[in-house]
């Protein structure tokens, strides 16, 4: 009898996940998911490929799929600042009657590149100093301001560069210095 209860529990467990899993799989379907590149069904974020050296990173609650999930922009500040204001102006407008995909489309007013129309070299660039794509896992997640230039980087890869320069410049955690593509100057964390 226990052993039965213990089994409708999972029943139970897993049925209270199938909006979220339906969630997410849309957008995996949908979009081109950047990271994580095999998302297991416990995976909570997807960082969604928006354009060239642009994304955002969402963090979806598996108990209450259908709310507004955490977004992060990631990108040169003169794409992702309207993007950040259109969402922070539109998400009073978020309807949980329809897909999070689809809410988030329509707060942004966008179209989220698929992998079925283009290819991962259409928006996801090697890092500009190691001139690889994934180092330690991590893809690159900092681009240069400049809309001349955008070069993306590492968060990793830009910070060792700023610190080796003699030009730079640190302010507790954050260091300022050069764009090595561009020599505009630029900012990174220490720990982002």
């Amino acid at each position: 009898n226990s052993l039965i209860d213990i089994y409708n529990q999972f029943l139970a467990a897993l049925e209270s996940l199938k909006e979220f899993w339906d969630a997410v799989d849309e957008i995996d379907g949908k979009t081109w998911v950047l990271e994580p590149e095999n998302p297991t069904r416990s995976a909570t974020t997807r960082r969604i490929a928006i354009g060239n050296n642009v994304s955002v990173s969402i963090e979806v609650d598996p108990r209450h799929p259908r709310t507004l999930p955490e977004c992060y922009f990631l990108g040169p500040d003169h794409v992702v600042n309207p993007l950040r204001i259109k969402l922070n102006n539109t998400m009073h407008l978020w309807d949980p009657e329809i897909s999070l995909l689809q809410n988030l489309k329509d707060l942004l007013e966008i179209d989220f590149p698929s992998r079925a129309v283009l290819e991962k070299s259409d928006f996801a660039k090697d890092c500009g100093i190691c001139y690889a794509y994934r180092l330690d896992g991590a893809t690159p997640d900092h681009v240069c301001d400049d809309p001349r230039c955008g070069q993306p980087f590492h968060q990793a890869c830009l910070y060792e560069w700023l610190q080796c320069l003699p030009s730079s410049r640190q302010s507790f955690n954050v260091i300022f210095g050069e764009c090595p593509y561009c020599n505009k100057v630029r900012k990174s964390h220490e720990n982002e």
